[in-house]
């Protein structure tokens, strides 16, 4: 089984860190080097390779600086965009092996036209592609590739912890309060999640049954979501109310 630390950057990122119980240990997504290169040494790890969702700056910064700290670790990412330091190239339908443990490459398009996801050991690593009830904005990609990329990730097993980059979970809630403001499992939700940043705690890692009761970028073919966007939307397909929902929350 494998273990995972979030290492906090930025204002709101989480870099993860997937540790094996023989110490080694992967890092997604890290906008930044030195907070994990302490831990790192901290706990007497040893880096084995570097898993890459997608080229904003926020998940790739820290690349440089923990290829030097690292030399023999593995890059691992898509190839759409620039990488820096990349050494094997990934796409939808590829696995991994994550010490000894097989992930598989998720295309998850939407967010931006190079995203991907691993998913592995019942964890889901999915960058900006879905938030605790929300999903990334449309900053490349289409509302297309966003709708079949999140029902991808919705089809995953239930139990699949969702570790996604950023700490916005208040916020969508807040939103998909808005859109479904009956929803009893959003409510009790409100409270958690209220509850844990009170206490300065992360939200994170959800589960995709939660999201798929919670967050309104999933239930696009609910009818009280298509209800709430019905001023808004210009059919009730779930591309369309999918876009309605975007632009609503863009603008919330």
């Amino acid at each position: 089984m494998l273990s995972v630390k979030s290492i906090p950057a930025f204002n709101d990122n989480y870099i993860w860190l997937i540790i094996s119980e023989d110490n080694r240990c992967a890092v997604v997504d890290p906008g930044e080097a030195h907070q994990v290169i302490d831990y790192i040494q901290a706990h007497e790890l040893t880096l084995s390779c570097i898993l890459i969702t997608h080229h904003h700056w926020d998940h790739t910064n820290g690349i440089e600086d923990l290829v030097r700290f690292a030399p023999s670790a593995a890059v691992i990412g898509p190839d759409v965009k620039p990488i820096p330091r990349l050494t094997m190239a990934v796409k939808d339908g590829d696995q991994i092996d994550v010490f000894d443990h097989r992930f598989l490459v998720v295309g998850v398009e939407g967010h931006t036209e190079d995203h991907i996801a691993f998913v592995g050991d019942g964890k889901l690593f999915c960058g900006d592609a879905l938030f605790s009830a929300g999903c990334g904005r449309l900053l490349g990609g289409t509302a297309e590739q966003a709708v079949n990329s999140l029902k991808k990730l919705a089809s995953l097993p239930i139990e699949t912890q969702v570790f996604c980059a950023h700490e916005y979970t208040a916020a969508n809630v807040a939103f998909a309060l808005t859109v479904e403001p009956e929803n009893d499992a959003l409510h009790l939700y409100r409270e958690e999640v209220n509850r844990l940043r009170a206490q300065q705690k992360q939200t994170l890692p959800s589960t995709i049954e939660r999201e798929r009761r919670i967050n309104p970028f999933l239930r696009t073919s609910e009818p009280t979501v298509i209800q709430a966007v019905s001023g808004r939307a210009t059919d009730d397909s779930e591309l369309e109310v999918f876009r309605a929902l975007r632009q609503w929350k863009d603008e919330f």
